[in-house]
């Protein structure tokens, strides 16, 4: 019968085990110098080779003929060990086995010597799963058990695990391994097989894998059933995923602000039976790459790309922002909870694409400071302008242009320096200004980063803002809210209601009674009225 590639290649000694050198070297010593411990507790994610180095453990320290620690694998012990006829070796599955029942069992047999082994050991897998009265049983024969009884508990939720089970164990992390690690391992045993493995289609199995080795080897038996010439179109097709050449074009599109191209792309994935929950994770995981190039200078060291996907983000990733871009993972995320809770998946995806293409589409804060960052944009590079044109009421009959004047003719007129009025109208400083920003920081952010180095002036009841920024200028004749922002500011440090207006030099003019003299120069006259002698230095 076909025995499964992970189960195949699961490593037999701790030197086949790949990627947690860390914890491998440490046991083969323990073993070999006969210090090991009578209880482990293997944690970390799903296929990172706890229960390998359980069964490994086992082995080990029952082998009539150990090599340096490791199992010789040739007698009958570690033979009957791998094929599950020699009892001393209990496997326990404690999501199924998790009641205090299962545990006082294990307790009464524990105590019996071994039939054939030197050790009986006993494996608990997903052992965070097992009830409160279990834990309780378990306790006590964990931390005195028989001299003969090792116990090796293994889970995925180690945060689960109570800590009286934890200080009772001798503790060690097993980490997600590095897709270089898996790819490499893949290729072996592809080449051992007879498969033809591409070595890119053997680095998309290992991202796939997301650091499981086990993960990875079924992905491979999978890729193998497609045909013995296993490349990325293969992966891609067997995984169910779009190609990374689609989701660079659907990223494209995004970037772009091209909504219709980017629906053309989702319609062609979804006519090859793409699964759109598996399409938004992709397409996070490719806005994630971006946040990497974007935000480290040697990004090839955290992501594992072939050197073409490599330069193709590096330039995805000079036409995008990073608030943009994590703009894009927030809204991905979003969209991957509601697909799991819809029929109309398309529709959802379809949705979050739109919105990824043009942040001003955004519900939140994001949308308002993207439509004012473009306006500013727009007026930095003049394809806005802020004319000062008169209404038809306002200007002199002679002036006012004809019904057929062109919109052209009239921004030229506009354009031009006003001449100034016969007398203008003079204002005094408005000494409190630092306090408003300060106020009005606290209520309009975006405003306030307008009018950072403004300046106001007062007149009775109205308020002129003298700043040159054009966007303050465009926002004070339409915007209304931002209107009301400054007038709540500048009545929380005068509690008085002005009218507002830009500052036009031409128009008015500062007094000069209202600029603050000189503290020194007021003190010396002071004392020459009062002919007190004073000496400056």
């Amino acid at each position: 019968m076909y025995q499964a590639l992970y189960r195949k290649w699961r490593p037999k000694t701790f030197d086949d085990v790949v990627g947690q050198e860390h914890i491998t070297t440490t046991l083969k010593h323990e073993v070999a110098s006969g210090k090991f411990s009578h209880a482990y507790l293997f944690t970390g994610s799903r296929g990172t080779g706890k229960t390998t180095c359980s069964k490994i453990i086992a082995k080990a320290i029952n082998c009539r003929n150990p090599v340096d620690g490791n199992p010789c694998n040739q007698c009958d012990i570690c033979q009957g060990i791998d094929d599950g006829s020699i009892l001393d070796v209990v496997e326990i599955d404690a999501a199924s086995n998790n009641g205090v029942d299962s545990i006082r069992q294990l307790r009464e047999e524990a105590f019996f010597l071994p039939a054939v082994a030197k050790y009986r050991v006993y494996i608990l897998d997903e052992c965070h799963m097992l009830s409160a009265g279990a834990v309780n049983a378990l306790l006590k024969i964990l931390e005195e058990p028989p001299a003969h009884v090792v116990f090796i508990l293994a889970t995925t939720e180690v945060h689960k695990v109570l800590p009286t089970i934890l200080s009772r164990c001798q503790r060690f992390d097993f980490k997600r391994i590095r897709s270089r690690i898996i790819a490499d391992r893949l290729l072996y045993v592809g080449q051992q097989e007879g498969f033809s493995l591409a070595e890119d289609a053997a680095l998309l199995i290992a991202r796939l894998s997301d650091g499981g080795m086990r993960d990875a080897l079924s992905l491979l038996d999978l890729c193998a059933s497609y045909g013995s010439n296993i490349t990325v179109q293969s992966v891609t097709e067997a995984a169910g995923l779009a190609g990374q050449e689609q989701i660079f074009s659907l990223s494209d599109a995004i970037i772009a602000g091209q909504p219709g191209q980017a629906l053309q792309v989702i319609d062609h994935l979804s006519e090859n039976s793409a699964d759109f929950t598996q399409l938004c994770e992709q397409l996070a995981g490719h806005f994630r790459d971006l946040m990497i190039v974007k935000t480290v200078k040697s990004p090839e060291e955290l992501l594992q790309e072939t050197p073409e996907d490599l330069e193709h983000l590096e330039i995805q990733a000079k036409g995008i922002s990073l608030g943009r871009i994590l703009y894009a993972l927030d809204v991905l995320q979003e969209t991957m909870g509601k697909l799991s809770r819809t029929s109309f998946k398309r529709t959802e995806f379809e949705m979050a694409v739109i919105r990824l293409g043009d942040e001003q589409l955004g519900r939140g804060l994001e949308g308002v400071y993207a439509r004012m960052e473009k306006l500013e944009r727009q007026f930095r590079s003049g394809v806005l302008s802020t004319p000062e044109v008169s209404s038809k009421a306002e200007m002199p009959a002679s002036t006012a242009p004809s019904p057929t004047a062109t919109a052209s003719s009239v921004q030229v007129k506009a354009s031009e320096p006003s001449k100034p009025a016969p007398s203008s109208q003079e204002v005094v400083p408005f000494p409190n200004w630092g306090r408003v920003l300060e106020e009005l920081q606290k209520i309009n952010p975006a405003l306030y980063g307008a009018m950072v180095d403004s300046k106001a002036f007062t007149s009775g009841d109205l308020m002129l803002v003298d700043c040159k920024n054009d966007l303050f200028l465009m926002l004070l004749r339409t915007s209304v809210a931002a209107k009301e922002s400054l007038r709540n500011a500048i009545f929380a440090v005068t509690g008085q209601k002005f009218h507002l207006g830009p500052f036009r030099s031409e128009k008015y003019t500062i007094a000069e009674q209202a600029v603050p003299a000189d503290p020194v120069e007021g003190v010396l006259k002071r004392a020459r009225e009062w002919n007190v002698p004073i000496d400056v230095t």
